[in-house]
């Protein structure tokens, strides 16, 4: 278990931050990219569900989905979100809260051509969160697309790209001995970013 955090052994940028918890993470997790998405639709009701993060930096937080999937209607609608990242070994959570907005046409373009091209051809044969008869009828769309297809380079799905968020709010938690554990939550400020100890 890690030792307890002091609020000097913080950076004074949650971007910074993050960026040593993950590559921690990077070290130890299979898949430390793995990540809690959390949405509401207009009436408030929430969805969560796991993504990967694709990319980050200061100017925020990548994922992709198919754009008339449920979490792309309800960010159309509702352009707020929460991430939670969970590692475990080492007992760490990531809690970042902000406002989504679609990648361009561009940025897209580079972050799809960037993927696996099997992983492509499943993105483009599924509607995704749309009711499916059979496995096996994903199946035959894939099959019709590698025909089609083959070497080819693949076309860039209209309804499938990237959201990037931007954080108004990071909490980082750290696991501790009999329920001590370490919390402390970023929130903008004026002049940069606010940072104080929660009750855990």
């Amino acid at each position: 278990m890690p030792d307890a955090i002091d609020e000097t052994d913080l950076a004074d940028d949650p971007f910074a931050q993050f960026a040593s918890w993950f590559a921690a993470a990077e070290r130890d997790h299979f898949e430390p990219e793995a990540l809690a998405l959390a949405t509401a639709d207009g009436d408030g009701r929430p969805a969560v569900r796991m993504v990967l993060l694709k990319q980050f930096d200061r100017d925020g937080f990548v994922f992709q989905t198919n754009y008339a999937s449920r979490k792309g209607r309800e960010l159309a609608g509702n352009p707020r979100a929460a991430m939670l990242f969970h590692w475990d070994p080492p007992g760490r959570q990531v809690r970042i809260e902000g406002t989504v907005s679609p990648l361009t046409r561009e940025e897209n373009t580079a972050l799809i051509q960037a993927r696996d091209p099997r992983s492509r051809i499943v993105s483009l044969a599924s509607e995704q969160s749309r009711p499916l008869a059979s496995r096996e009828e994903l199946a035959r769309r894939v099959e019709e697309l590698e025909a089609r297809y083959g070497d080819e380079d693949l076309p860039i799905p209209d309804d499938w790209g990237g959201y990037r968020l931007v954080p108004d709010a990071f909490e980082f938690w750290q696991q501790g001995r009999n329920r001590f554990h370490d919390r402390f939550r970023y929130t903008r400020s004026a002049d940069g970013w606010a940072v104080e100890r929660l009750y855990p």
